[in-house]
C-alpha cells in the first residue's frame, strides 16, 4: 500500500475541506448551467497555495512534487470536477511547459500570474485534420522580424474562449511531422484571433470548448515557448498532463464508489438493505478493486516523476487504466442506484458523462495502448503505412 506522509495527508485534508466548503453544493448547478469556473474562486485557490503547487517557489508556486498536486486535484474534483480544473491546468497542464522549457524571462513574466490565479493557460493542439495524429498540425507560424505570424484553425481546445492565454502548437516552416513543430503563447485578446460558438458537450460542462481561428495573428518572438523541432519537449509535457487526466478519472471513480457505498446501505428492498444482496456486493467489490488499482498506478507514476515528468510508459498505463476504470465504475454506480442513478438529482449520471470526456481528452485509450506497446518493446510503429 502506498503510504502518504503526514504533510501530504494534511495537504489532502485541506483540499477536501476547501472542496466541501466552497464547491460541493455548486456542482450540479454549474453542470446544468454550463458555468465557467469563476475567476474569483480561481484566485482564492491561488491565495490558499493550491493552484501552482508544482511551479517553482520563486515564481509564486509551491515547488512541490507532482504527486502533491494530484492529491489536491482529486479532492477538489471528487465533489466538483470544475474546481479541480484550474489546478490541473496550472500544475499538470500547459503552465508546466513554460516551467520546464521556457526561458527565465518567460517563467518570470508568466508563471506568477498563473500561480496567483490571475490567468489560466489552455493548451491548443487539435485541428480538424489533426487529432490523435498530433504531428499533422497545419497551423503555421512564420517569424517576421520580432513577431510571429500565426494562421490556421484549432479545434477541441478545452478552455477556448474562456482562458486568458493559449499554448498553441504550430508548424514553423515546411518541415513535415514533428520536425517542424513548436509552441507559441497567444493572448486571448490578440488581434486576428476569434472563437467559434461554445460546443455543447455531453460532459465537461463549464470547462469550455470552441474552435479557434487564427488570421494573421501576431505575437512577439519572445512568446515562442518551444521552437521548431522541439516536439520531444512537448511530448514530455504530455506525460505530465496525462497524469492530471488520470487523476480526474480517479476522482470520478472514487466519487462514484463513495456515493454507491452510502446508497446501498440506505436503500431497502424486500425488507433489507440492498447491500445484503450478493450481486450488489459483487458489483461494489469490482468498483473497489478498480479504484484502488487505478490509484496505485497513478501514485506510482507520479512518485517516479518527482518534480519532473513521469516516464511515458507509466503515464500511458495510468491514463488508459484510469480512464476505463472511471467509465466502468460510474456505469456500475448508475446500475446499483437503479432508477435514481439515471436522475440528475443523484449526480451519478454526471460522473458517467464526465468519465467519457476524460477518456477522449489527451489521447484516447486506443492511442495509449499503442503507446504502451511501443514503449514496452522499445519500438516505434508507423501508423501511416
Amino acid at each position: 500500500m502506498f503510504e502518504l506522509t503526514e504533510e501530504r495527508r494534511d495537504l489532502s485534508d485541506l483540499a477536501a475541506r476547501v472542496a466541501a466548503d466552497r464547491f460541493a453544493s455548486k456542482a450540479r448547478q454549474w453542470d446544468e448551467n454550463r458555468t465557467f469556473f469563476p475567476v474569483e474562486e480561481r484566485r482564492k485557490l491561488g491565495e490558499l497555495g493550491l493552484l501552482g503547487l508544482t511551479l517553482p517557489e520563486e515564481y509564486g508556486g509551491g515547488g512541490r512534487p507532482l504527486l502533491d498536486a494530484l492529491l489536491v486535484i482529486e479532492e477538489l474534483a471528487k465533489v466538483n470536477p470544475l474546481s479541480g480544473w484550474p489546478v490541473f491546468e496550472a500544475s499538470a497542464g500547459p503552465a508546466r511547459v513554460i516551467h520546464l522549457f521556457g526561458t527565465e524571462e518567460q517563467r518570470g513574466r508568466i508563471l506568477p500570474a498563473v500561480a496567483s490565479g490571475d490567468i489560466t493557460i489552455a493548451v491548443s493542439i487539435s485541428e480538424p485534420d489533426a487529432g490523435s495524429a498530433a504531428t499533422d498540425v497545419a497551423t503555421s507560424a512564420c517569424v517576421e522580424g520580432d513577431e510571429v505570424v500565426i494562421n490556421g484553425t484549432k479545434r477541441w481546445c478545452s478552455g477556448a474562449g474562456h482562458a486568458e492565454k493559449y499554448l498553441v502548437y504550430v508548424r514553423f516552416g515546411t518541415d513535415a511531422g514533428a520536425a517542424g513543430m513548436g509552441a507559441v503563447l497567444v493572448d486571448k485578446e490578440a488581434a486576428g484571433l476569434t472563437f467559434g460558438p461554445q460546443e455543447h458537450l455531453m460532459g465537461h460542462r463549464g470547462v469550455g470548448s470552441a474552435d479557434m481561428f487564427f488570421d494573421n495573428v501576431r505575437v512577439p518572438v519572445r512568446d515562442i515557448i518551444v521552437d521548431k523541432g522541439g516536439f520531444r519537449k512537448l511530448f514530455t509535457a504530455f506525460s505530465i498532463e496525462r497524469l492530471g487526466n488520470s487523476t480526474m478519472s480517479l476522482a470520478i471513480g472514487q466519487a462514484s464508489l463513495d456515493r454507491t457505498a452510502q446508497y446501498v446501505q440506505e436503500r431497502r428492498q424486500f425488507g433489507k438493505e440492498i447491500a445484503e444482496f450478493q450481486l450488489v456486493q459483487a458489483g461494489l467489490a469490482d468498483m473497489v478493486m478498480q479504484v484502488r488499482a487505478a490509484r496505485m498506478l497513478v501514485y506510482q507514476a507520479a512518485a517516479s516523476a518527482g518534480t519532473g515528468a513521469p516516464s511515458a510508459l507509466d503515464a500511458s498505463v495510468a491514463k488508459c487504466f484510469a480512464n476505463e476504470m472511471a467509465k466502468q465504475v460510474s456505469d456500475m454506480a448508475m446500475q446499483l442506484h437503479g432508477g435514481y442513478g439515471y436522475s440528475a438529482e443523484y449526480e451519478v449520471e454526471r460522473l458517467h458523462r464526465d468519465a467519457h470526456g476524460w477518456a477522449l481528452a489527451g489521447g484516447t485509450p486506443a492511442i495509449q495502448r499503442s503507446r504502451i506497446t511501443a514503449e514496452y518493446l522499445g519500438r516505434r510503429f508507423n501508423q501511416r503505412g
